[in-house]
């Protein structure tokens, strides 16, 4: 099943510990519960998120995401680290994209995908990490 979620990344400047960083903003919009289901990765203590890209991100990257959960009119918010890397052409023929941990979960973004999941925890399908 091709998955229909949307990345769009853009920079922004956020200031952390007197030093001016530069983290990319990242919208991700999640039209159905079995799109959510195949990017979630719950092996991450916070939870985090698996994205197709074929931009590059070094790993510890930080990003800011803006989620858009199925059935929400609102995008949330949540800080994340760059924890896995699948590359173009990976042997196992994952799509190319990364994985981010949840850092700062200013809008209990994995509570939310967790509630949303719940009904599909029995499924046997195949996610876009494992």
């Amino acid at each position: 099943m091709e998955s229909v979620v949307e990345a769009e990344s853009n920079n922004t400047t956020e200031a952390k510990s007197n030093n001016t960083i530069e983290v990319e903003s990242i919208y991700l919009e999640y039209e159905s519960d079995m799109d959510l289901y195949e990017s979630y990765m719950p092996f991450f203590t916070h939870g985090g998120l698996f994205f197709r890209t074929e931009d590059l991100y070094d790993m510890g990257t930080e990003l800011t995401l803006h989620v858009l959960l199925p059935d929400s009119l609102e995008f949330s918010c949540v800080k994340a680290q760059v924890s896995w890397v699948t590359p173009y052409n990976a042997q196992n023929g994952n799509d190319m994209g990364v994985g981010v941990c949840f850092t700062d979960d200013i809008d209990n973004v994995n509570q939310q995908i967790e509630k949303i999941i719940l009904h599909l925890s029995g499924a046997h399908t195949q996610t876009l990490s494992m």
